[in-house]
């Protein structure tokens, strides 16, 4: 994966040597109330069986679905801004808080964590990006004076588990 997103961001980097503005967007795992991550963890917490990845300690770089939108509108206007931007919440977490955060939002346990051989079985090499982890600071957002409205993952998770 690393590998294709190199390449990848190599190909859009050629659109600045014909004048273009390029802003490549590095996301963090994007949290909201339709799909993607919270939708494979939400049943399980529900059914008491949720917890964290792997031994909980790997880095979890996240954004408020309502903040990358919000970070995307604050890019296009901000031409002064190029190249790699990461975007996600100024304050990743541990697989583990991550865990605690939404067991709590949701009025469950958090404590049955996912043994990291199923997750390789299930996700292949994806699996690496979950065990691994990565910690993630949106440094350059944050220096070009961008608001985060869900900076923590509590608040962030509490108000998609109200919608």
């Amino acid at each position: 994966m690393a590998r294709i997103a190199s390449e990848w961001e190599g190909e859009v980097l050629k659109a600045k040597e014909k004048g273009a503005r390029v802003v490549i967007t590095r996301l963090g795992i994007v949290l909201g109330e339709k799909g993607g991550a919270l939708s494979q963890m939400i049943p399980l917490f529900k059914k008491f069986i949720g917890g964290p990845i792997g031994n909980g300690r790997q880095w979890f770089s996240w954004i408020h679905i309502k903040d990358l939108a919000e970070a995307f509108v604050f890019l296009m206007k901000h031409p002064e801004i190029s190249g790699p931007v990461n975007v996600c919440a100024p304050n990743a977490v541990r697989n583990r808080d991550l865990a605690k955060a939404l067991g709590k939002a949701l009025h469950r346990p958090s404590f049955m964590p996912a043994p990291a051989f199923m997750i390789k079985l299930v996700l292949g090499e994806f699996s690496s990006v979950i065990l691994e982890g990565q910690r993630v600071i949106p440094k350059r957002l944050l220096e070009s004076g961008f608001a985060f409205q869900y900076p923590q993952i509590d608040q962030a998770l509490q108000e998609i588990i109200a919608q």
